[in-house]
């Protein structure tokens, strides 16, 4: 042990500037990611306010039992899983298809204009991408009812069928974070040996058999990647997407309402501190036992690909 200590604040002198420039980015994770993981005992807590968090009376799981017994603990655990899978494949799959377009266009500058055109949306709030779903599937002056009116076709109301958000909201995430990813998927193509290509167009391979048999397979460890790193996050609903499209429509909490959600609502509504943190505390544990187990499997199939 002392031997160790002594490796060590050899290495600190031998090395201290770069130990300070650390320093300032370690403090910020250690102030913002670290110490507020203490209020996670909440979670356990029968949370009073004139207590405060460590003076109120210990609960147990009883926060837990609540969350589950009510049926709202695996509503809005399916819904996130089922949300995250769903934007996974539509924002991802696009993100490939266009990268491989933008990839195999000839024109210098066509390239560069599609490529600023599709990244856009990712710069557009979720409060302004809200703002057009209202306007477009408002009952009374929405552009879609304007238009079947003019085709002399009834009205609907699609804030009352809640099996069309799923839809909805999954066209407007992959709208806004194809562009997005897209960028990541370009820097790999880009990074494919170009003679692989010529020697493939030698043989006679078209253009088909050059993205399936060149393209995709040096594009795997990037997808595999990016796999992971959002499977991490499969229990994490993007809270201002759902918030700003769906808003606090009850119709739609059962097909709508995932974690994040929830959480907001029960904190807006009855302040219960306790069943909220609760709820974020089996979010981030279920996160990390997914991401902990997807690694693993990637890492028995072929381990130059896993994460660590």
């Amino acid at each position: 042990m002392k031997e160790r200590f002594k490796n060590f604040g050899h290495e600190l002198k031998k090395n201290r500037a770069l130990f300070l420039m650390a320093l300032p980015a370690v403090l910020l994770v250690l102030v913002l990611s670290y110490l507020p993981m203490s209020g996670l005992i909440l979670a356990f807590k029968n949370y009073r306010f004139d207590r405060g968090v460590f003076g109120s009376d210990w609960n147990g799981l009883e926060n837990f039992r609540y969350l589950f017994s009510s049926g709202t603990g695996w509503l809005i655990t399916k819904n996130t899983i089922l949300y995250n899978l769903l934007n996974l494949i539509t924002s991802q799959g696009l993100a490939i298809i266009l990268a491989i377009i933008i990839s195999e266009m000839q024109g210098k500058y066509y390239k560069k204009i599609t490529q600023s055109v599709i990244f856009f949306p990712y710069f557009i709030s979720w409060v302004i991408v809200g703002a057009f779903v209202y306007n477009i599937f408002n009952y009374e002056t929405g552009l879609l009812n304007g238009w079947l009116t003019s085709l002399g076709i009834e009205k609907i109301n699609v804030y009352s069928m809640p099996w069309v958000w799923p839809i909805i909201i999954c066209c407007f995430n992959a709208w806004k974070w194809c562009g997005y990813n897209s960028i990541i998927y370009i820097a790999a193509i880009t990074g494919i040996d170009g003679e692989c290509y010529e020697a493939a167009q030698i043989d006679g391979a078209n253009i088909f058999q050059r993205i399936w048999y060149i393209t995709l397979p040096c594009i795997k460890p990037t997808v595999i990647t990016m796999l992971l790193l959002q499977v991490g996050r499969i229990l994490r609903g993007d809270f201002e997407m759902f918030y700003q499209i769906v808003g606090n429509n009850g119709q739609l909490y059962n097909a709508t309402d995932v974690i994040d959600t929830y959480v907001f609502r029960s904190l807006m509504q009855n302040s219960n501190l306790g069943m909220t943190a609760a709820a974020t505390f089996y979010q981030s544990i279920l996160c990390f036992i997914i991401i902990m187990l997807v690694n693993t499997v990637v890492k028995k199939i072929d381990e130059d690909y896993a994460l660590f």
